[in-house]
């Protein structure tokens, strides 16, 4: 059916209760955002930190002698060559008998012994790296955590996406929130880094179908005007989230605290489960799976709601349920539908993979972006704010330029702008000042986001609804692959980072012509079926005048009446409520002679005095 031209306006369009389900479904965008990028923090390496002293590996005669911390410090610990500071993994030790402590003095290299001193200064005073000491030989275990964090994400985003397009929007919700309340709360208990890495891992999978869940349900509740604003004000949540992040890590010093802070806006969100009416079933879903009375009352429920019932009808959406009725038919059964009857379609999957594609790049490529800003400052907080801060700029783009240009427009835009500036920095970086590779690097990653965050939007609204979970999560996913992908440099230490930026830039380039084979969605429905995805075609490269091949003299005029579907569904709601009142029956008397009257008759009777 016809959901936004009949269905939706019948029931109160973008109303009142509408408005407030989507109010609600921002609040769980917020929570997941704190708890995503709360990792930044557990897994930051202090940027000075040392082996602690070992008396052991000092002579013997020096042990009673008075030394201040920093002239312990020289004679222990060695400097790097490159930087001068004090060596992250090694210390000096001594000849037992010797009594030089010079840098001449006969002396060797071991690693640490005792473990390290750090010195953090990105808010925690302890997070994952310090509490299980995982530096010098165990750093590798750091990018495997996220690696495996990215891994529950994209686990997730399949299995409960598939969830949702099964058991409904609602349900898959209240699951994975539930699960991912107790799985933070485990983490705050966690006393190894293996256990802590394995919660994190099922935590990630349940957050993303919280995330995938709330994604497509505030999208079904509007119309099409409304569906970039609400989308984008969802992210802008997302951003609040990690502004706050680090001042609350400052305040709360240590990982276990700052675990339990973030599991708490879970935990609140939990009401939900008690207040059915602040994150509803998606009706879209109940009447695109053909589960009809559930619909039915989802669509009334929605209609009383928005103040719509009309005062000529039994009930609110009279009209809306009696359309239902004569398109499904009253014995009608629930249909599901799964990934794997993608294989059947092309257009579908061409969308579905053109658009995991693009998000793929734009989350792998803000590695290379945002490791040049870096080395432009080492200063956390300074990479961190501008990551933040060009991600809200990415919001505001979209929202005052998707709408007029388009959707298929500006992801080629973002792509573009992306690609080049990939390739400028590849080309161009030994030849500039820091200050112009910098503001590259900011572009980069404003578009690169722009691109990733258009890019999930892109394929919610051309997805069908009865796949729609699935799909956007195996887009999704691709994303998580990318933001994977700078982990696996991280394992290398970074050894093949000129390689991984040059494959991004070039997947870049070549997503430009893939996206000219997507459709164009703005101002238009949601689809709902497999046959509508499939309807799905892109606009031409190129505006045509409408008139161009006609003929004037094989133009035809139009009929004067043409069938209104509308009038005939008022007329059945009106014969079935006039053959539900209870009225008295009419009688009709026939008359016993033919009804033709005689000249002579003037009166209203028969010759059998019946009444006719």
């Amino acid at each position: 059916m016809d959901y936004e031209g009949k269905v939706l306006p019948l029931t109160g369009g973008y109303g009142r209760y509408n408005r407030l389900v989507v109010v609600f479904s921002w609040f769980p965008n917020f929570a997941v955002a704190f708890n995503l990028f709360s990792d930044v923090f557990f897994t930051h390496i202090p940027e000075e930190f040392h082996c602690k002293p070992d008396p052991q590996l000092l002579p013997s005669a020096f042990l009673l002698s008075n030394f201040s911390r920093q002239g312990y410090l020289n004679i222990t610990v060695p400097r790097a060559e490159d930087t001068g500071a004090f060596s992250h993994c090694q210390l000096f030790k001594y000849p037992p008998n010797s009594s030089d402590l010079s840098d001449n003095a006969p002396r060797e290299r071991v690693s640490c012994t005792r473990g390290w001193d750090y010195h953090l200064a990105a808010g925690l005073q302890s997070n994952f790296v310090t509490e299980w000491d995982l530096v010098c030989n165990d750093y590798w275990k750091i990018p495997l955590q996220h690696i495996c964090f990215m891994m529950g994400w994209i686990l997730g985003y399949i299995l409960l996406g598939t969830l949702c397009d099964w058991f409904g929007r609602r349900r898959s919700f209240l699951l994975s929130l539930s699960l991912s309340s107790l799985l933070g709360v485990s983490m705050c208990l966690s006393n190894s880094a293996v256990a802590f890495l394995l919660l994190r891992l099922a935590q990630g999978c349940t957050l993303a179908g919280v995330y995938v869940s709330t994604y497509i349900s505030r999208l079904e509740l509007c119309d099409p005007a409304h569906r970039l604003m609400v989308a984008m004000v969802s992210g802008f949540f997302g951003i609040l989230a990690e502004l706050l992040l680090p001042g609350l890590a400052a305040l709360c010093r240590d990982w276990p605290i700052l675990q339990a802070v973030a599991t708490l806006p879970l935990i609140l969100l939990l009401g939900y489960w008690c207040c059915g009416s602040v994150f509803p079933e998606s009706p879209r879903w109940l009447l695109a799976t053909q589960q009809i009375s559930a619909a039915k009352k989802s669509l009334q429920d929605f209609s009383s709601r928005n103040g719509s019932s009309l005062p000529d009808e039994l009930y609110p959406g009279q009209t809306a349920l009696t359309d239902i009725d004569s398109t499904f038919g009253e014995d009608s059964q629930p249909s599901y539908h799964t990934l794997l009857e993608l294989r059947r379609t092309r257009v579908i999957w061409k969308n579905c993979l053109i658009l995991g594609f693009t998000l793929f790049i734009g989350t792998g490529i803000q590695y290379c972006f945002t490791r040049n800003v870096h080395s432009y400052n080492t200063n956390f907080y300074f990479t961190y704010f501008i990551r933040v801060l060009t991600g809200a700029l990415a919001c505001v783009f979209i929202c005052l330029s998707v709408n007029h240009f388009g959707r298929r427009g500006m992801l080629l835009l973002s792509a573009i702008v992306t690609g080049l500036s990939s390739l400028l920095l590849l080309a161009l970086t030994p030849y500039l000042r820091g200050g112009l590779v910098l503001v590259l690097s900011v572009v980069g990653l404003l578009f690169s986001q722009a691109l990733a965050m258009l890019s999930a939007f892109f394929a919610s609204e051309v997805l069908p609804t009865v796949v729609r979970g699935g799909c956007l999560g195996l887009v999704l996913a691709a994303g998580c692959v990318g933001m994977a992908a700078s982990s696996l440099m991280e394992l290398q230490n970074n050894g093949g980072y000129f390689l991984h930026h040059v494959i991004f830039a070039s997947f870049a380039v070549l997503s430009v012509l893939c996206i000219m084979l997507l459709p164009e969605t703005k101002r238009k429905p949601l689809p709902d079926s497999l046959k509508e995805g499939e309807s799905q075609r892109r606009p031409p490269l190129f505006l045509t005048h409408p008139n161009r091949d006609s003929l004037p003299l094989l133009c035809t005029r139009a009929p004067l009446s043409e069938y209104n579907p509308d009038n005939y569904s008022r007329l059945v709601s009106a014969t079935r409520k006039m053959l539900a009142k209870d009225s008295l029956p009419y009688r009709i008397a026939v008359p016993g002679h033919s009804p033709l009257l005689s000249d002579s008759d003037g009166s209203g009777q028969d010759s059998n005095g019946g009444v006719i």
